[in-house]
């Protein structure tokens, strides 16, 4: 949403209507106090939910990976036989997944 048109029409407005608020307040340093203000707090409150999205997605790519490398243990499993070097191989990619889920934690 914030991303999109309709948040820069409104960031657009905010100023709009605040330009003329100079003649309300006739103190230059209260009307600037107003608008610094409205941007700091609309700074913070993005960059908090730019990091919030930032984590979602990075644990959503990690579920993913995380059932792609399953996946892929499961299909060495049935094709292992009784080839160690298979077997080997899916002990590593199930301790790299492994490994991944107690980092994430």
């Amino acid at each position: 949403m914030v991303a999109r048109a309709p948040f820069f029409a409104f960031c657009v407005v905010l100023v709009v209507i605040w330009l003329p608020s100079y003649f309300a307040f006739k103190n230059v340093d209260t009307w600037q106090l107003i608008i610094n203000t409205v941007t700091t707090i609309v700074t913070f409150l993005l960059v908090a939910l730019l990091q919030n999205s930032q984590r979602r997605s990075d644990e959503a790519l990690q579920d993913k990976l995380n059932a792609i490398a399953d996946g892929i243990a499961d299909v060495l499993a049935g094709q292992r036989g009784d080839n160690r070097d298979v077997s080997a191989d899916i002990q590593q990619l199930r301790q790299a997944v492994g490994l991944e889920n107690r980092e994430g934690s």
